[in-house]
């Protein structure tokens, strides 16, 4: 391991990261080519969804600084719950340093933790090819794809991917 990674660590999100989560989580939804929320909703709104009462949601923390963020939480009530679902976003400043990789391999510890039996990514964009790459090399399978599932900001469809991995 670099020395630089043994620096980060991820931890429990808190109320006062809310600026900081919102920091990283804001562009990405503005852009609204990755991710299903509505672009238009507000900073409150957004970092509500994030740090909601239904999820938990970690920080990756280098140097003081929030890196990157995820949250899990079951993919669905009752006969499901036992199937997770998570939500990454790195700050696009610390793109491609790994950030996205190790709140993955933080999140597969921890999902095997709480005992789920299962990982569940419902929707990811086809056109998001570094993500598709990453959870493929986490060991996801891609289950179905959804043909043209998410409309991107130009106006073109594109499919829609689920992704699985038993844990």
């Amino acid at each position: 391991m670099r020395g630089r990674d043994m620096a980060m660590l991820i931890r429990r999100a808190e109320r006062a990261d809310a600026a900081a989560i919102a920091a990283i989580i804001l562009p990405v939804i503005r852009d609204g080519a990755t991710y299903t929320l509505d672009p238009g909703m507000s900073e409150a709104e957004a970092v509500a969804h994030w740090l909601g009462d239904d999820r938990e949601t970690f920080v990756a923390v280098e140097d003081g600084a929030i890196l990157g963020t995820y949250y899990i939480k079951p993919n669905q009530a009752g006969g499901g719950s036992h199937v997770c679902n998570c939500g990454y976003m790195t700050a696009a400043a610390a793109t491609g340093r790994g950030i996205a990789a190790r709140m993955c391999e933080h999140s597969l510890r921890h999902a095997r933790d709480c005992g789920y039996r299962a990982m569940q990514f419902n929707f990811v964009v086809g056109t998001n090819e570094r993500a598709i790459r990453l959870w493929q090399r986490m060991g996801f399978a891609i289950l179905a794809r959804l043909p043209g599932a998410f409309r991107l900001p130009d106006g073109r469809f594109v499919d829609a991917l689920v992704m699985y991995q038993t844990l």
